[in-house]
C-alpha cells in the first residue's frame, strides 16, 4: 500500500531536516509518495501569504502531512504559520512525547512524559487588538462597563477563551491516548485558582471526563506548581493535558528535562487529518550549514508511521534512532560532550548512517 503525504520543508534549517527525514522514511520501505508544498516567509513575495492555499488544499486532500520548522517573527510581521495550519485544518490536539534516551546528556533518567495540548483556543487563538486601535478602545470600554476594571487606554489586548466542547474533546483525547498506549495516569494542568472561570471550566470538564476512565489515575496540578514538580520529580507524571498556552510552555520544559528540543517530536491531530513536526524553531543562523540535528523531525516521522498503521516500520525507525543515539558515533554536535564535538557529523551524514542501518 502506498500513502500520499504532504511534505512542507519549511524555512531556516527546515529544508535540510526535511530532506534528511524524507530519505530515512523512504529507507523504512514504506511506500510514501511525497507531495512537496512550500510555506513560510519566502512565499510572501510569490503568493502574498506565508501559508498559500495550495498547502492547505494538499493537506486536506492527503489527510497526512509532515513539516519542517517555519520562522515566526517576534513582535510583528505575519502571524505564525504553525498556528494558521492548526486553525485552518482544525487540528485540535497536539501530542508531544518527551523521553530520555541512553547516550544523551541530561540531568534526569527514565523520564517518559507525554504532553497533550489543546490547539484551537486560549490565548493562542489569535484574538488580539493592537494598542490604540478602534477595537482595543471598544473592548476597554465594554470591559469597564461590564466588569468595572479600568484598563489603560494605551493597552493592547489578547482574549483568552476556553469552551466546554474543546475542553472535553482534548481531555477525552488524552484519556483515550492513555488507554490505548498503556499509560496509567493523566494530569490536568491549569490555573483555576486565579482564572476561576476560564481555567475553572477546563478543570471542571477534565474532572467529569476522568470519571469515565476509572482504570486511569487522574489528578490536577496548578501550572506553576507543575513546572516545579517536573523539575523535582518528573517520574511522578505520565500524560499531561493542558490548555494551549500552558501546553506549549510545559512541553518545552519537558524537552529540556530529556536533553533539549533536538529530540522532541510533535503531532497535531484533527478529526481526519494529522500533521507531524519537530517542536523546535527554524534556527535561521544555521541555514545551509549542515549542522542541525534532524532527529526531532525523524521521531515525528515515527509518530506519522504509527498514525498510518505502519507499526513495524515505526518500531524499526524508532529503534534505529535510539541505537544511533546510544552509540554516540553518528550524531550531530548537540548530542556530544563539548570536548568531542570535533567528530560530530552533519545533518545529511546522520541521515546516511540511519539509511544504512535501516537497510542492513
Amino acid at each position: 500500500m502506498s500513502y500520499q503525504v504532504t511534505l512542507i520543508p519549511g524555512d531556516g534549517i527546515g529544508p535540510e531536516l526535511a530532506e534528511a527525514t524524507r530519505r530515512v522514511l523512504d529507507a523504512t520501505g514504506v511506500a510514501l509518495e511525497w507531495d512537496v508544498q512550500q510555506a513560510g516567509a519566502d512565499q510572501i513575495d510569490a503568493t502574498g501569504t506565508p501559508l498559500p492555499d495550495a498547502v492547505l488544499d494538499s493537506i486536506r486532500r492527503n489527510k497526512v502531512a509532515i513539516k519542517g520548522p517555519i520562522t515566526t517573527p517576534v513582535g510583528g510581521g505575519f502571524r505564525s504559520v504553525n498556528v494558521g495550519l492548526r486553525k485552518a485544518l482544525n487540528l485540535y490536539a497536539c501530542l508531544r512525547p518527551c523521553k530520555t534516551y541512553q547516550g544523551v546528556q541530561s540531568r534526569y533518567e527514565e523520564v517518559d512524559v507525554v504532553v497533550v495540548r489543546e490547539n484551537t483556543e486560549d490565548l493562542y487563538s489569535g484574538v488580539e487588538f493592537d494598542d490604540g486601535s478602534e477595537g482595543a478602545r471598544e473592548m476597554i470600554r465594554v470591559i469597564k462597563q461590564l466588569e468595572g476594571t479600568r484598563i489603560p487606554e494605551s493597552s493592547a489586548l489578547a482574549i483568552k477563551f476556553i469552551s466546554p466542547e474543546a475542553s472535553e474533546r482534548i481531555v477525552r483525547f488524552a484519556f483515550d491516548y492513555a488507554r490505548e498506549n498503556g499509560r496509567k495516569k493523566v494530569s490536568a494542568v491549569h490555573k483555576a485558582n486565579i482564572m476561576k472561570y476560564a481555567d475553572g471550566l477546563f478543570l471542571e470538564v477534565a474532572r467529569s471526563v476522568a470519571a469515565e476512565y476509572p482504570e486511569i489515575e487522574f489528578n490536577d496540578v496548578i501550572v506553576d506548581n507543575m513546572m516545579m514538580q517536573l523539575v523535582q520529580k518528573p517520574e511522578l507524571y505520565d500524560v499531561l493535558v493542558c490548555p494551549n498556552l500552558y501546553g506549549d510552555i510545559v512541553s518545552d520544559l519537558c524537552a529540556g528535562l530529556v536533553g533539549g528540543l533536538g529530540l522532541a517530536p510533535g503531532a497535531n491531530y484533527g478529526e481526519d487529518t494529522a500533521l507531524f513536526e519537530p517542536i523546535h524553531g527554524s534556527a535561521p543562523k544555521y541555514t545551509g550549514q549542515n549542522k542541525a540535528n534532524p532527529m526531532a523531525m525523524m521521531f515525528s516521522g515515527v509518530l506519522m508511521l504509527r498514525h498510518l498503521g505502519e507499526m513495524d516500520a515505526a518500531d524499526r525507525l524508532d529503534r534505529a534512532l535510539s541505537e544511533t543515539i546510544a552509540e554516540g558515533r553518528n550524531v550531530t554536535y548537540d548530542l556530544l560532550p563539548m570536548e568531542e564535538r570535533g567528530r560530530a557529523l552533519g545533518t545529511s551524514q546522520v541521515a546516511d548512517a540511519l539509511v544504512e542501518r535501516l537497510r542492513a
